[in-house]
């Protein structure tokens, strides 16, 4: 009798932070899908240890942001990454991806150019926005570059990295199925209650900058709608600094780290101010109105104006090619400011609808195409793809043994 043994494949995962997290989490159940024997290493955070990910050690260790941020744990991040890159060379695995976390991620695969490991990174890097040159780096760094957004096709393509668009993962987020009804009745809201959803960020060395302002932003805002409902919905890895952040705010704010709750608080929700990035596609997805509010060091903010590209920060406005949503950054990120956005967003449903309907030009732009091997969903065309690369750089891992002869 002749028995074949199947070999698992190993694939090393790296994800720095909430949204990579749940990048990593729609991945790994993609592809389990296609390879059930596929084994899971390497770090990553809540959603991903659910799936089975041992994490090396807390993604949160990894989750800052900002050049001045980052110095006073330069020595932590360096002993992290060691970690990281020492785990790799003793496991072997079949293929790294790497997730979005370009600072952690693009030092982790530079430190491991000479391992002779498939290699993907997924979600483009921003250096169409700024510091191009480090583009050049990139064709060394990795096998294939997994986009996100249709337009950086194009752009990667031209300078020569190998490039695929999968399509953007806030498709299938399942920010647009809140129930509002619910969510007013968990919190004993009544139907006409303004509700105005503040996003200050997932990662810690964000929210101190934008929670003071929102803070005051709710003192001038409750002289004009007294009964105003703000929800905070927040990654677990920062709910606690929050929860003691808010303690003394005028208004008492609803807190909600549960995926559900957060959907139900988008659909319930009459406008919504968030920091830039992923979290203006969700509320774009849900139809809330916004306005983009953002903070940072002034240093940070000094040394990123010198080397910024584009005309906006916010992704729906990037997509859009024109300023959909206010853009409230380092100056005009003022409580003054913030409330009159907020205000006009709540009360003018002109405003409102406009926004929405761009918001809806928006999402289409970012649906991959169907193909025989996937279903149009942005986590299939991923899965797709790094399936692809790992079959053609570390071939399915079958042996067959002569286990006994009758």
């Amino acid at each position: 009798m002749t028995q074949s043994a199947i070999v698992p494949r190993v694939i090393w995962l790296l994800a720095g932070e909430a949204s990579g997290d749940v990048l990593g989490a729609h991945l790994m159940q993609a592809l389990h899908a296609r390879d059930p024997h596929l084994i899971f290493v390497g770090i990553g955070g809540p959603r991903m240890e659910a799936l089975g990910l041992n994490s090396l050690f807390p993604m949160r260790d990894l989750a800052v942001m900002g050049l001045v941020e980052v110095l006073p744990r330069v020595r932590q991040l360096s002993q992290r990454l060691n970690e990281a890159v020492n785990d790799v060379v003793l496991r072997q695995p079949n293929m790294i991806v790497t997730i979005d976390s370009p600072g952690f991620a693009l030092r982790f695969l530079k430190r491991l150019r000479d391992q002779k490991i498939p290699k993907i990174h997924y979600v483009g890097p921003q250096v169409w926005a700024w510091h191009e040159k480090r583009v050049h780096s990139f064709p060394e760094l990795w096998d294939r570059l997994l986009c996100l957004l249709p337009f950086e096709v194009e752009w990667f393509a031209e300078r020569g990295v190998a490039v695929d668009f999968v399509g953007h993962p806030v498709l299938q987020s399942g920010a647009d199925q809140g129930d509002a009804r619910r969510f007013r009745l968990r919190h004993g809201l009544t139907e006409d209650a303004p509700v105005l959803i503040l996003m200050p960020g997932s990662r810690r060395s964000e929210v101190p900058r934008l929670l003071p302002v929102y803070g005051r932003m709710l003192s001038l805002l409750k002289k004009r709608l007294p009964d105003i409902c703000p929800v905070l919905p927040l990654s677990p890895l920062v709910a606690q600094t929050v929860r003691t952040a808010v303690a003394k705010w005028p208004v008492k704010p609803i807190i909600v780290t549960e995926l559900h709750d957060k959907h139900d608080a988008f659909a319930a929700a009459g406008a919504a101010l968030t920091k830039s990035g992923t979290s203006t596609l969700e509320l774009a997805l849900a139809h809330v109105p916004m306005a983009v509010a953002y903070r940072v060091n002034p240093v940070t903010a000094f040394m990123a104006r010198r080397m910024i590209k584009v005309k906006y920060v916010a992704m729906v406005n990037l997509l859009a090619g024109r300023e959909v949503v206010p853009e409230l950054l380092q100056e005009r990120c003022t409580p003054e400011q913030l409330a009159e956005a907020a205000y006009a967003l709540l009360t003018d449903q002109e405003l409102g609808q406009e926004q929405r309907m761009a918001f809806d030009e928006i999402m289409a732009q970012l649906r991959p195409t169907p193909s025989s091997g996937h279903n149009g969903t942005p986590s299939d065309a991923a899965a797709e793809a790094v399936l692809r690369i790992l079959d053609e750089k570390s071939p399915r891992a079958r042996q067959g043994t002569e286990a006994g002869r009758d």
